[in-house]
Parts: structure tokens; C-alpha cells; sequence
């Protein structure tokens, strides 16, 4: 006791590098901001695309949005309840690729991860296409520069995901906040008012192509489940949480299920009362911002931030997918690097994967909504009747306490599952998900392919086995080349003879002078190392080191080739350096088994 204060225990404190700690992983609220985007901006689109759908029959037929929408929440609190048990269960990330891996075998799980890839790429694709539309609505001069502002926007998610997942919520934290505020104040005012305050879009003729029958309904009821898209992403990313990491999760997944299915009920109910159908140069929320706020700066302020939310809902596949990669490559079907961190908790390899597989369809698709959407929501519907299958399996196996109940919701996700994703499939085949099917078996094939690459490499390097006793060699030699008497010489040569049994100099010249020259230089220094001169007449360096080498090691013997290499102080000085011993180093490599060693010295200017 010391002035009336207890005395501490004190030990000793080691401080975390960045990246270590809890305060760089996620809280719920981060949580939703990072991973949730992508469902809760689907209310952009989804709605609209059971209102696009339902049109064909006619204006009176939008009356069945209210229905299908109901329908689609449905769907959807089966799947928030689903992974909240898939959470739980597998607690270490990977959602339906884990559970498909653990009780469905591997073919279903090579299946779970190819559609999820496929999913997580398209997302960032259709989300940046999505609100480069948006943009080019309310500023038509970016219309011809659409795919100049996709890529923009790509690399800037990009270079924020690199510095982290925790600053990435950080910074979608204020915009995820505003679109709820904005779109639950559109659909309150909106029920509050008896008519629209104001109605924009020009006016288009509706001419009733189909009948309403159930062949219509359920491709509307198709086309909104692509508001469905993302609901799995908090599952595939619980390693990214604070502790406790499950019930985080779950509530995460709890608070996305819940906006999104009162964003969609509530916009349905207006779609369905103002009898909302498509007009010229708007989107159906547009039409249902301006008979909420009316035209002026509240109606031009949320369809702003709409834009800028669908942009942004992209990072929902940033923290998803290469937590997924990560996982692949632990079982050895992605190689190795995915599973990689950097100093911050992040798969920097994965990151830039996505960015780049997402350029590529950005620049193929031209930046093309329209041609992107028939690819969307099918690869994510794969993955959701695998996870459910899946636990209805663990469910069975394992017999806990309750377990028919939690069987009998995920038995029936899985059959509503099952059936969207026939119904998405059948529907939108033509229009270009046929590219799905196409690239889901290749990317199977891909990772069953570098998984037997890893199990062939393992056989031949009797990973897990004892290996032999060691070769016993009949002494070591340690090669040094360097190209004259000089401080250099000496640092290298004092670092060969603490390396091996025998130590020989080797020097290249071509000129005899410069030839007698180091030889007498060598007969004064003598550092009681033999020096060895190959006469070059075509001034050639690296292959008559090469042959020198190759000959040395055809007895057997241990060979190491330590190469000096000068280092300046500053980087911009790196180009002014000949980058032969960098050459000679990746040639002996390649051609050779001898130990290449490259020893820096480092320049004080």
C-alpha cells in the first residue's frame, strides 16, 4: 500500500503490431455497414424488378406486388434464421462452403465455393454498373464514361479494403446510416401522405403483352429475389468480428433480415396503393422518393445517396470473398498466397484478385447493367440450398436438443431455395446465364485440379512422414564471384568461410591486362581463398559462372553460390546499380540445384 492505493501486479506488456487487437476486427453496427450493403441497397432494384415483370400483364397486375413481396420476406427470414444456424455451427467463416465441406463431401463443397465466387465477382460488377447508372441519370454528360466511373470507383473500394476491413466500416459507417434513414422516411411519409407529392418521369404507354398466370408470377417472384443477394455474406466473414464473434454475427444477420424485409414490405405497400408503374428516365424509387419528399433538394439529396450506396454496396464482396479464398486455399484448392495476411487482418492477395476478375467483367460487359443482371442471384442460390441441405444433414447426424424444428426451417429454405433458383435458371437462361453454368464446373475443375497439384507435391515431399537420415557429403564449397579486390571482396569472402568447409573466388574478364591486374591484386591481398579466372571472349558474365558452377556440383558435393550484391541507401538510387548479380542468382536458380545465397551490402549514401 502505498497513498492509500492498492499495489498492482505489473507484467510485462508487448505492444501489437497494426492489424493485432480486437479494435481492428468489426462490431455488429461495423458489421452491417461493411457486409450488408449489398442486401439492404437491393430495395433499388429488387422492387423494380417484380414491378418490370408484372407490367407485361398490365398496370392491374402490379397489384401482385404486395404478394410476391410478401413471399420473398418470407424466403427471406427463412434464410436470416438459416445462417444464424450456420454461424453458429461453423464459426470460422466460409458459410455454405463450409457446411457443404463438412456434411455434403467435396463435390458439393467444390459446387458451394464456385457459385459463391461467381456471386461475390458479379456483386461488385452489377453494384458499380447499378449506381454508374443512377449517376449518368441525374448527370447525363457521364453517360458516355460509364465504364470510366465503374473502374474509378473499383479501385477506390480497392485501396480502401487494402488498409482493412475495420477502416472500410468505418468509412461506409455515415452512408449505410443515411440510405436506411433516407428509404424508411420515404416509405413513412409516403403511407402518411393520401397522394404523391409530386411525380416525375415521363408518361409511357403500357400495353399488356401475357396474362397474369403463374407462369408471370413466378418470374416475378424470380426477378425480386434478386434482392435476396448478400443476405450470406456475414456468415462467410464471422472471423472478421470482435469477440464473441457468433453472437455478433447473429445479431448482424438479425439487423440486415429485419431492414430489408420491412424496406421491401413497406415500399411493395406504396408500389402497390399509388399504383406505381415504369416511366421514362426514372426508377420506380425514384418515382416513390418524389411522392414522398417531392421534387426539390430532398429528392435529388436521396437519389444521390442511393448512387452512392449501390457503388459501395460492392464492399460487401470485398469482405466476403477473400476471407472465402482464404479458406480454399488452407484445403488446398486456391494456392497458397490467398491464405496470406498482411500486418493488418487482411487477404490483400484476395482483395486484389476480386479487383482485378471485377475489371475484367466491367470491361467485357462494357459497363452493361442489362447484360450483367441474367448472370446475378443464381450463383448465391446455389450456395443457399447447399448451406441448408447441409445442416439439414448436421441437424440429423447430430440429433441436439430441438433438432427437428431447426431441420424442418432449413428443409423448407432448402426447398424455397431450390426453387427460385430452377425458376432464375429457367427464366434467364437465354439472357445470358448460361455463362454460369459454363464458368461454375470450370472454376470446380480449377480447384479440384490445383487440389491434386498440392496432394502429388505433398506424396513427393513425404509431408507428414519421417523422412531418411540427411546425405553426409564429403565437405562443402562455398562459390564466390566477384569482379575485383575491393571492400566488397572482403565482406563476402569473410561471409563464405563462416558458410562452408572450402571457399573459391571466381572472376569473369575478357581484357588480359584487366586480367594480370587482378591477379596481382589478389597475390597482395591474399586472403588465403584461390581465385579462379574465366576467360570470356565474348564478354559473356553469367553462362561462364553457370558452367563454372554446374561442374563444380557434378562430384557430388555440396555447392553454395553466395553472390554480393551493393544496396544504396535510398531507393532512387536502386536504378544506378547492374542488377547482374539479380540475373546470375535467377539463372543458377532455374538451371541448377546448388544453394543460391545473396549477400547485401549496404551503402551508407
Amino acid at each position: 500500500m502505498a497513498y492509500g492505493l492498492a499495489r498492482r501486479e505489473l507484467r510485462p506488456r508487448v505492444p501489437l503490431r497494426p492489424g493485432e487487437g480486437e479494435k481492428h476486427h468489426l462490431t455488429s453496427l461495423e458489421g452491417l455497414a461493411t457486409l450488408s450493403l449489398d442486401a439492404l441497397s437491393s430495395v433499388a432494384y429488387g422492387p423494380e424488378a417484380i414491378v418490370l415483370a408484372l407490367v407485361a400483364a398490365g398496370t392491374g397486375a402490379l397489384a401482385a406486388t404486395l404478394p410476391i413481396t410478401l413471399a420473398i420476406t418470407f424466403l427471406l427470414a427463412a434464410l436470416v434464421v438459416s445462417y444464424g444456424q450456420v454461424i453458429a455451427v461453423h464459426p470460422d467463416g466460409g458459410g455454405a462452403y463450409a457446411v457443404a465441406k463438412k456434411d455434403l463431401g467435396p463435390t458439393a463443397s467444390l459446387l458451394a465455393a464456385a457459385s459463391l465466387v461467381v456471386d461475390y465477382v458479379l456483386t461488385v460488377c452489377v453494384s458499380l454498373t447499378a449506381g454508374a447508372d443512377a449517376l449518368t441519370s441525374a448527370f447525363p454528360a457521364l453517360a458516355h464514361d460509364k465504364l470510366l466511373v465503374c473502374l474509378v470507383g473499383l479501385a477506390l473500394l480497392t485501396a480502401v479494403n487494402l488498409r482493412g476491413v475495420a477502416e472500410s466500416a468505418r468509412v461506409l459507417m455515415l452512408p449505410t446510416v443515411l440510405f436506411i434513414v433516407a428509404i424508411l422516411g420515404v416509405i413513412v411519409v409516403g403511407l402518411l401522405r393520401t397522394h404523391p407529392a409530386a411525380v416525375v418521369g415521363a408518361a409511357q404507354p403500357v400495353h399488356a403483352t401475357e396474362t397474369l398466370g403463374i407462369l408471370l408470377i413466378l418470374k416475378a417472384f424470380s426477378s425480386g429475389c434478386s434482392a435476396l443477394t448478400g443476405v450470406e455474406a456475414i456468415a462467410n466473414a464471422v472471423p472478421t468480428f470482435r469477440t464473441p464473434r457468433v453472437k455478433r454475427a447473429q445479431c448482424t444477420e438479425l439487423m440486415l433480415g429485419a431492414l430489408l424485409g420491412l424496406m421491401l414490405i413497406g415500399l411493395a405497400v406504396l408500389i402497390r396503393r399509388d399504383h406505381v408503374a415504369p416511366r421514362g428516365d426514372v426508377t420506380v424509387l425514384a418515382q416513390l422518393t418524389a411522392g414522398a419528399y417531392g421534387d426539390g433538394w430532398a429528392y435529388y439529396a436521396t437519389n444521390l445517396l442511393v448512387t452512392l450506396v449501390l457503388g459501395l454496396a460492392a464492399n460487401t464482396s470485398f469482405g466476403g470473398l477473400p476471407v472465402l479464398m482464404s479458406l480454399l486455399a488452407r484445403d488446398h484448392r486456391l494456392p497458397h498466397l490467398f491464405g496470406l495476411r498482411a500486418e493488418r487482418p487482411v487477404y490483400r492477395y484476395g482483395v486484389l484478385a476480386l479487383a482485378l476478375l471485377a475489371a475484367v467483367l466491367l470491361v467485357a460487359a462494357d459497363a452493361d447493367t442489362h447484360r450483367l443482371i441474367p448472370l446475378f442471384a443464381i450463383g448465391v442460390f446455389i450456395g443457399f440450398t447447399l448451406s441448408q441441405v447441409g445442416l439439414v444433414r448436421h441437424w440429423a447426424a447430430q440429433k441436439p436438443v430441438g433438432w427437428k424444428r431447426r431441420a424442418l426451417i432449413n428443409g423448407t429454405g432448402a426447398v424455397l431455395t431450390t426453387l427460385a433458383g430452377i425458376i432464375l435458371l429457367t427464366t434467364k437462361f437465354l439472357e445470358g446465364a448460361w455463362v454460369v453454368v459454363i464458368a461454375v464446373p470450370l472454376l470446380m475443375l480449377l480447384f479440384d485440379r490445383i487440389q491434386r497439384y498440392y496432394t502429388a507435391v505433398g506424396e513427393e515431399l513425404q509431408l507428414g512422414r519421417v523422412p531418411d537420415p540427411p546425405d553426409r557429403r564429403a565437405g562443402s564449397l562455398v562459390i564466390v564471384p566477384l569482379g575485383e579486390v575491393s571492400k566488397l571482396a572482403r565482406h563476402a569472402i569473410t561471409a563464405a568461410l563462416a558458410l562452408g568447409d572450402e571457399v573459391v573466388a571466381v572472376a569473369v574478364h575478357a581484357d588480359p591486362d584487366r586480367t594480370r591486374i587482378l591477379e596481382e591484386s589478389w597475390e597482395r591481398w591474399n586472403p588465403g581463398v584461390r581465385l579462379d579466372i574465366i576467360d570470356s571472349p565474348h564478354r559473356s558474365l553469367v553462362q561462364p559462372i553457370v558452367d563454372y558452377v554446374q561442374r563444380a556440383a557434378g562430384n557430388g558435393r555440396q555447392i553454395a553460390v553466395l553472390i554480393p550484391e551493393v544496396e544504396p541507401r535510398h531507393r532512387r538510387y536502386e536504378i544506378l546499380q547492374n542488377q547482374r548479380g539479380l540475373l546470375l542468382a535467377t539463372v543458377l536458380r532455374a538451371r541448377t540445384d546448388v544453394v543460391v545465397c545473396m549477400l547485401p551490402y549496404r551503402l551508407s549514401v
